[in-house]
């Protein structure tokens, strides 16, 4: 530990109000503490390059790379985050209807009954006895739904494409 009268603690002890208040300013709150400390690390290993006098701005300008990196590493975490919730997600069934304009709004034209019994057996490929058990009923109902709604949407499409 540096003594109390090291010009290097008089530096710190002068500006680290300023450093912090200009980390506050550019990064969120709870990160202003250890950012001020890397600054300060930095400018430990480097203090023989300043010049009296400019121990502020040059304490500054470490600031600045040190925000840069820290901006470097926030995004490489929600990029490497979204890669991952990526693998580990998919689209809804209605994002994947909606894609196609003339399926969106056939789509959008059915009713919410139709819409799910589709959504489950066609998009997401569940057997009719799978849509009885999702949808609580038998699956000779589950069958006929599905039929149904499956002829409703196919003369919904015919009716768009014929109108465009």
């Amino acid at each position: 530990m540096p003594p109390d009268n090291d010009p290097f603690v008089a530096v710190y002890t002068q500006h680290l109000g300023a450093v912090s208040a200009y980390l506050a300013r550019r990064v969120d709150r709870d990160a202003v503490d250890d950012l001020a400390a890397d600054v300060f690390a930095i400018a430990w290993r480097k203090r023989d390059r300043v010049a009296d006098g400019e121990e502020l701005p040059w304490l500054y300008r470490i600031a600045s790379y040190v925000v840069a990196n820290h901006r470097r590493q926030l995004a490489s975490r929600t990029s490497v985050l979204a890669r991952l919730t990526a693998q580990d997600s998919a689209p809804s069934a209605e994002d994947i209807v909606v894609a196609d304009r003339a399926l969106a709004e056939a789509w959008r034209a059915l009713s919410a009954r139709d819409r799910e019994v589709l959504a489950l057996g066609v998009v997401e490929g569940l057997t009719a006895a799978e849509v009885a058990t999702a949808l609580g009923i038998t699956a000779n109902a589950a069958s006929i739904r599905l039929h149904r709604a499956r002829t409703r949407l196919a003369d919904l499409l015919g009716k768009v494409s014929d109108s465009t």
